[in-house]
């Protein structure tokens, strides 16, 4: 399991729908360390706290094995990574194996797996398709958001480990499937 690409971004308004959203969607991958606070990535930040970011939600993570996915159902559109709004995506670290709770190491960093990711609207906006918020829940591949355990530092190529997992513990995509329901 690694890290793949660590993706940051600011908030800025867009026109959408005849008005000016502020979204910080738009993430871009980084080159070397980032320095990973308790809320933030260095260069991060969330246009509104009261649904993203905080201690539960400070980074979010998706795997880059559903670009495969994706390229195929958005056939054309230029995927970067960073495109779904991640802040890390990473390799082998599926839904269907990672648990709520879990205790990740990555670079110098500590993180515990909160919660799968209920995207809003503002999926649609990256899209520049109302109909891809409907499409990503339908899919399954909700990526999750961590909460910081250790401060560090991340890069793209660092190892990921699962340093600890409680028994019994609920997989993120069966999570999802609950919230979902």
């Amino acid at each position: 399991m690694k890290l793949i690409s660590v993706n940051t971004g600011l908030p800025r308004g867009v026109k959408w729908r005849g008005r000016t959203v502020t979204t910080a969607i738009f993430k871009q991958p980084v080159e070397g360390r980032v320095a990973l606070a308790r809320l933030n990535l260095e260069g991060d930040r969330q246009a509104d706290l009261t649904v993203h970011g905080g201690e539960y939600k400070a980074v979010y993570c998706y795997p880059s094995e559903h670009y495969a996915y994706w390229r195929e159902q958005v056939p054309g559109m230029d995927l970067p990574w960073g495109v779904f709004g991640e802040n890390l995506t990473t390799e082998g670290l599926l839904e269907t194996d990672v648990c709520i709770g879990d205790r990740i190491q990555i670079g110098s960093a500590e993180f515990q797996v909160t919660q799968p990711r209920q995207p809003c609207f503002k999926l649609g906006i990256r899209f520049g398709n109302p109909d891809m918020l409907r499409r990503f829940i339908a899919s399954g591949r909700s990526g999750f958001y961590l909460s910081v355990v250790r401060e560090g530092d991340v890069g793209g190529g660092d190892a990921v480990s699962v340093v600890a997992r409680e028994d019994g513990a609920m997989t993120v995509a069966a999570e999802f499937r609950r919230r979902a329901s």
